[in-house]
């Protein structure tokens, strides 16, 4: 669903992309900076309890993503590898969000449960992923379901910030339950676009099945 603003983020990046051209870095170099910077947010800000400083570090970082494909595109460097490197990168980034608020929860959150369920969610976020790559290498299309990886990100990332800005305004600690309600709709949301993907390849795999004679 958010996919659709993608070229309004990329558009209005584009000149920070063509300053770091002009300054000689590459597209990959922008890529491995970006997820750095994500798991350095997640990683040391979520488990210490500072969920909005984090999700503030992650937000400035996480828009490396659009600026190394504009970035690609417009310097003629488009490769295979700078693909890998992309969607590799990008779990580990989803990978480090989910799993520092599974941390959190396990220390200053308190929460074994809400803890089980961000890892539950990192795991789905994973399996969603691997559906669409595994069946584009057989040849077969799974771009399909209701919780695209831009949808999962804004929404934990959005839900978290908010919830801890306003705890720090001084709201009641009842609003923290913004982020594990996030999570459990997030946890439904990826289950269902994995057997999504899943029946949609299913079918196209019986349409090349040929007929038992």
């Amino acid at each position: 669903m958010l996919e659709r603003f993608r070229q309004f983020w990329t558009d209005l990046w584009a000149p920070l992309g063509d300053l770091l051209l002009r300054m000689g870095v590459s597209p990959n170099a922008v890529t491995l900076v970006g997820t750095l910077g994500v798991c350095a947010g997640a990683l040391v800000c979520f488990p210490q309890g500072w969920l909005l400083a984090g999700v503030l570090i992650i937000t400035a970082f996480v828009f490396s993503d659009m600026i190394d494909g504009y970035m690609a595109r417009t310097s003629g460097q488009i490769s295979s590898f700078g693909a890998f490197l992309d969607s590799t990168l990008d779990r580990i980034g989803d990978a480090a969000i989910f799993g520092g608020l599974a941390v959190y929860y396990i220390g200053p959150g308190d929460s074994e449960w809400r803890a089980a369920l961000a890892i539950y969610c990192l795991t789905m976020g994973s399996v969603t992923s691997y559906a669409r790559a595994r069946a584009e290498s057989l040849g077969m299309q799974a771009k399909v379901g209701i919780a695209e990886r831009s949808d999962r990100l804004v929404s934990i990332l959005v839900m978290t910030g908010l919830a801890d800005l306003l705890r720090l305004l001084g709201v009641p600690d009842g609003v923290m339950w913004l982020i594990p309600i996030t999570l459990g709709v997030l946890a439904v949301a990826s289950t269902v676009t994995v057997v999504q993907r899943i029946l949609v390849v299913r079918r196209q795999a019986l349409g090349l099945t040929p007929p038992a004679e």
